[in-house]
């Protein structure tokens, strides 16, 4: 029996994947000794792992709240969730778009202050809406930053609201360059968004290169009045710059989905409590597709959606099958066949950095010894037998 741990409440259609194995899984909140965790929001900072777990599945893309370095160090594949909550964040990163340029909340807010003024409220709210006239987004010139499954969805659909669409990745794959639309144009560098945009949103993941972006400089660069969105992560953008540059009007409004004190009770910045993947479509996807990617990785050893290991995933061709994490050096695979002995009916191996991932396929059976033989090789992290 595979022991699965639950760390947030997860969709039970997600639950329900691991019912619909041929093998047998316990999913709880609270277990000892669990073979794999499942997580949305929990820290796993200073999290202490058992040593049977083999793999964690964040339902979600971001990983944030795992210490992916930790894992690695361990032999335990970290699996996200990539795209499943990508129709979400698209409509309401739209919804966004609009509400930066109508200032639809401000006059939310300003209608109810007529309350108990009776018959005369149609009155008054025809007379003050002229405080917050916006303009319409056809004709507007959008610039999306990062071309994965979001940025792909959202430059698709600004197109239909008429917008002019400038889409930037210096790594976008070949399928979601198949997937955007013939009208998109392509930005050559940051510098062409910045100056040519009148808005901007990020979809890019946080990492060296893109972490504080937004910042005084890159702001410098931007049109007067440029509304900027962030529904990808909180630390793309300057937080102080990003006040000045509102306060002085240089950026007209900021729209962010993520609450942080600086941030609270600025005009021209609205900010949501993390609403991105908050739909109960999403939810289910997403625990629907870590489960099947954890049921995979514990039953076949196959890798798909890893943040820390190579992608590996093939059939199997054999009865037993080992699965070998290790460092990714010259003679390993020689040292490890050598171990396992002719009885082999299929290898497959990837690598990742300094990481490596060998799964063998075997005809008959394999010594009941052979894993620590193999753990016990200089350079292999961890050995489990399928």
């Amino acid at each position: 029996m595979f022991k699965v741990q639950l760390l947030n409440k997860i969709s039970p259609s997600g639950v329900a994947k691991f019912s619909d194995s041929s093998f047998s899984y316990e999913c709880v909140d609270e277990i000892e000794n669990p073979d794999a965790i499942i997580v949305r929001s929990a820290s796993m900072h200073g999290m202490e792992l058992s040593a049977s777990v083999r793999a964690i599945a964040r339902a979600g893309a971001g990983v944030n709240n795992i210490p992916i370095e930790d894992c690695t160090k361990q032999g335990v594949a970290v699996f996200n969730t990539p795209g499943a909550n990508a129709n979400a964040v698209k409509e309401l990163t739209l919804a966004a778009l609009l509400i930066s340029a109508r200032k639809v909340y401000p006059s939310m807010q300003w209608v109810q202050t007529l309350k108990g003024q009776g018959a005369e409220i149609p009155a008054l709210a025809e007379k003050g809406k002229s405080k917050f006239t916006g303009p319409e987004l056809k004709g507007k010139k959008l610039g999306v930053i990062g071309l994965g499954a979001i940025g792909v969805l959202v430059c698709n659909a600004a197109v239909h609201f008429g917008m002019e669409v400038y889409g930037y990745d210096p790594y976008i794959s070949v399928d979601a360059a198949w997937n955007l639309s013939r009208s998109i144009k392509h930005a050559t560098s940051l510098q062409e968004i910045y100056e040519s945009c009148d808005f901007i949103t990020l979809h890019v993941p946080s990492t060296k290169e893109t972490k504080n972006m937004i910042n005084e400089s890159s702001i410098n660069c931007m049109k007067n009045g440029v509304r900027i969105l962030n529904f990808s992560r909180a630390d793309l953008v300057d937080t102080h710059d990003i006040i000045e540059a509102v306060s002085e009007k240089k950026v007209y409004c900021y729209v962010t989905d993520f609450a942080l004190d600086e941030l609270l009770g600025h005009n021209g910045i609205l900010v949501m409590p993390h609403l991105g993947a908050s739909t109960p479509e999403s939810e289910v996807v997403c625990a629907e597709m870590a489960a099947e990617e954890l049921i995979d990785y514990l039953e076949n050893g196959n890798i798909r959606n890893s943040v820390n290991f190579p992608a590996v995933s093939v059939p199997r061709t054999g009865g037993k099958r080992v699965a070998v994490v290790h460092e990714n050096r010259p003679t390993m695979i020689t040292r490890i066949t050598a171990l396992i002995g002719e009885n082999i009916s299929g290898l497959t191996n990837n690598s990742r950095g300094d990481i490596a991932y060998t799964l063998i396929d075997l005809d008959g059976d394999v010594g009941s010894d052979i894993v620590d033989k193999l753990s016990g090789t200089e350079g292999v992290i961890r050995v489990t037998l399928l």
